[in-house]
């Protein structure tokens, strides 16, 4: 975790960053721009926005929608979004091993304690004290994780 820190702080920093100002620096850069360096000096546009005020009105009420058409367009219709996904899957560490969690101590557990179980029945044998014990914990964190509970609470959970 420590080695880790500046990378955290890093992609809050992105996020935060990209998410909230540059988002609304650039929507407010680009308003004030394109008015009062092409709208103001054009005169027949003058006349359809008198004011700079007239102006984000109307470019909020045709840009909202249609930006959202753009940004549904992106996820749904176009190889854009899939591309995306793909990249991640690719660099994602937890598609090629278990993901820490209710998975890692509790569903991978219990599969390893099922397939014992079809070893041993298939062998005739019978359970031993201690696998016992390891599916009465499993089935203890099963009913924990049932009723909201958790298993291990994640870094900076309180």
């Amino acid at each position: 975790m420590k080695s880790k820190i500046g990378f955290r702080f890093w992609f809050y920093f992105r996020t935060g960053w990209m998410t909230y100002f540059a988002f609304i620096f650039s929507a407010i850069n680009t308003l004030v721009v394109t008015y009062y360096l092409a709208i103001e000096r054009v005169p027949f546009l003058i006349e359809i926005f008198p004011s700079f005020a007239h102006y984000v009105g109307v470019a909020t009420i045709i840009g909202i929608p249609l930006l959202a058409a753009v940004g549904y367009t992106h996820y749904k219709r176009m190889p854009a979004y899939s591309s995306e996904v793909d990249i991640g899957i690719e660099r994602n560490p937890y598609v090629f091993k278990l993901q820490p969690g209710w998975n890692q101590k509790v569903v991978f557990p219990m599969y390893r304690l099922l397939t014992i179980m079809l070893l041993k029945l298939s062998n005739n044998e019978k359970l031993n004290e201690d696998e016992v014990n390891e599916i009465k914990k499993v089935l203890a964190d099963i009913e924990n994780l049932s009723q909201g509970g958790w298993i291990n609470k994640p870094k900076g959970m309180v």
